[in-house]
């Protein structure tokens, strides 16, 4: 079961990512591998974003009526209307980035007439493709019943955050990554 974190990053921003389930090396065909390849090679955004825009994505194949939320928060009294709202807010985000990406097409088939392929063009169309998912992702999400679990490493790293004691930080990422078998927190939830 894919788990959804929902942790406040250093600068007190709600972030959200996912686990990454141990995936076995499967074959994939020509077009599969050039897209994995293109993926890689264009994506434009920050980390902490990217894996934002992949858990909302990745929220379209959860199959399960409900999602597991893992969080840190030591008020949750209004943990669910916070939550709720912050996917909305995400949602309004993505659609006005759509309709952005959206209008910029059509300047970017100029492009084309300069020789070699036409760069532009494909890292929009993968910005584009990459926000619809997440833009779906979030309207499944908010379809989903969704309960809610506290973390005791998400707690103790979120009142770190709250304390500003940056000493602790790197620990703290450590016990978090190595609990719940993710990597690159430290790009996430710090710098």
């Amino acid at each position: 079961m894919i788990s959804l974190f929902y942790v406040k990053d250093v600068k007190g921003d709600h972030r959200l990512f996912s686990s990454e389930p141990v995936g076995l090396p499967v074959k994939k065909s020509k077009a599969k591998e050039a897209w994995e390849l293109a993926k890689r090679k264009l994506m434009l955004l920050p980390q902490r974003t990217l894996r934002q825009e992949q858990a909302l994505g990745r929220s379209l194949r959860m199959t399960e009526p409900t999602v597991r939320i893992l969080h840190g928060a030591a008020d949750t009294k209004h943990l669910n209307l916070k939550f709720k709202f912050f996917l909305n807010r995400q949602r309004g985000r993505r659609l006005a980035m759509l309709i952005g990406e959206l209008i910029l097409v059509p300047p970017s088939g100029l492009v084309a007439i300069l020789p070699g392929p036409n760069v532009v063009f494909y890292a929009l169309a993968l910005l584009i493709l990459t926000h619809w998912q997440s833009f779906r992702g979030v309207r499944h999400l908010l379809q989903k019943e969704i309960i809610y679990e506290s973390s005791p490493e998400l707690e103790a790293w979120e009142a770190a955050v709250e304390e500003k004691r940056e000493a602790d930080f790197p620990a703290l990422l450590a016990a978090i990554e190595t609990k719940y078998g993710l990597t690159g927190l430290r790009k996430v939830l710090w710098k």
